[in-house]
């Protein structure tokens, strides 16, 4: 039978934007944010908009559950910062070829940091 984090899998082939959910680290609520995605194999890659200064990333860095949904199809997941300035660049790269440099260039401004979500 298909678990949640197989049909999830097979849905973010599919889209181009999913919701994220983190804990909010003054609040302690959950906070539901559209974000656009990469994905390879087991590996989902997320680009914070203004980079460190980004709220959902500060409060991924107090408490790194975080919640997927692709369109209802929800699972939960751990949150590991990409901080190193090789591996973030490799990052928006991925960014730039599924999105396209242009789109990137205009809804980003923060390029010093991304997350790693392992989809196991």
């Amino acid at each position: 039978m298909a678990t949640s984090k197989d049909m999830l899998k097979e849905r973010l082939g599919r889209y181009r934007q999913i919701k994220i959910s983190v804990v909010g680290r003054k609040s302690g609520r959950r906070i539901s944010i559209p974000v656009w995605f990469v994905v390879e194999g087991e590996k989902l890659y997320l680009l914070p908009v203004q980079g460190s200064d980004t709220q959902w990333f500060k409060n991924v860095r107090k408490n790194p559950s975080i919640g997927i949904d692709a369109r209802g199809v929800e699972a939960e997941f751990r949150a590991a910062p990409v901080t190193g300035a090789k591996a973030v660049k490799s990052v928006i790269e991925k960014f730039r070829e599924k999105y396209g440099a242009g789109d990137v260039k205009k809804y980003y401004s923060g390029f010093d940091v991304a997350v790693l979500v392992r989809l196991e």
